[in-house]
């Protein structure tokens, strides 16, 4: 009997939610505004009512849950938000459980990285494996571990944070209240400031994108700034490759673009800090998903839920 399921990708200014079938099929896709402004019911409204408008379309097939991806820590077993930057009003509180009795079906909260990861797992760029590590390029690091194909959560909830891993012992201070963290030193963050650092550009405020621009042009600075991210990655991606053994590592997001800037120093690196590396068939690849991986990866955790009871 066909089946299909809602993921939800849950952000801090809007949210995503689309049906999608057992074979990983984007049935119907919907969108809102979570204006955090209007407060912790209104947020947790436009979750409701988006599944509902999903449900409401005569969606052919046996609705299987919901899945939710969000930033920050969870409490998996209780279904809580901890330390979401982005979320801080829905911390604290039972949300798996309040969306589940206004809905009356089965909801799974899941850290939004983790929940790229799966999808990237499931139907991206990692379909061929079983075991692979997803670094998540953005205003942060994020990360993502699957391993027979669920997620790996630590005991807390709290494993793939892998943006903390500490690349450069004296390096740059991060909130987390360690220094040198991979995101200080890779993420677009890091390179826009390592650009105003090193004046790349006279323009005030420049984006990653900007920087990749210049780099593109011939730009020896901006083509600098990329080397010292692929270095701060190759460092990182050695530790988990030492660590992990897995077939298969992925990078996403905005940075992306930038590839041919930055991989060679990148592999250069993970080729010189890994014995595995060097001598088994491991992949650094891109991820296939874009910003679809989180909203595909939360609408598989149903399925396998349902598979795992079996």
């Amino acid at each position: 009997m066909t089946e299909y399921s809602i993921g939800v990708d849950l952000g801090g200014t809007n949210l995503r939610a689309a049906a999608v079938d057992q074979d990983g099929k984007l049935l119907a896709q919907v969108s809102a505004s979570t204006s955090p402004e209007k407060g912790r019911e209104h947020v947790i409204g436009e979750i409701v009512d988006s599944i509902q408008k999903l449900r409401s379309k005569q969606i052919q097939g046996r609705f299987a849950g919901v899945g939710i991806g969000v930033p920050g820590f969870i409490l998996m077993e209780q279904g809580i938000i901890l330390n979401s930057n982005n979320l801080a009003f829905l911390e604290n509180i039972p949300l798996r459980d309040e969306i589940e009795n206004r809905l009356g079906a089965p909801v799974i909260l899941e850290n939004d990285a983790n929940a790229a990861a799966l999808g990237e797992s499931w139907i991206g760029a990692g379909a061929d494996v079983d075991d692979l590590v997803l670094l998540t390029l953005g205003t942060g690091i994020g990360g993502g571990i699957v391993y027979k194909g669920h997620i790996m959560h630590g005991f807390l909830g709290m494993a793939g944070e892998l943006g903390h891993i500490t690349v450069v012992p004296n390096g740059n201070p991060c909130g987390c209240g360690n220094v040198g963290c991979l995101e200080k030193h890779a993420s677009a963050t890091a390179i826009t400031c390592l650009a105003e650092l090193m004046k790349v550009t006279p323009h005030p405020n420049p984006t990653a994108e900007d920087i990749f621009k210049l780099a593109r042009a011939g730009d020896v600075k901006a083509q600098q700034v990329f080397r010292s991210m692929g270095e701060a990655l190759g460092i990182g991606i050695a530790t988990l490759i030492n660590t992990f053994n897995f077939p298969l590592y992925l990078l996403s997001g905005g940075p992306l673009p930038a590839w041919d800037y930055f991989a060679p120093v990148m592999l250069e690196q993970v080729t010189r800090r890994s014995f595995t590396f060097r001598n088994t068939k491991t992949r650094i690849e891109k991820a296939k998903l874009g910003n679809q991986a989180g909203l595909f990866g939360a609408a598989f955790l149903p399925f396998q839920a349902q598979r795992d009871r079996l």
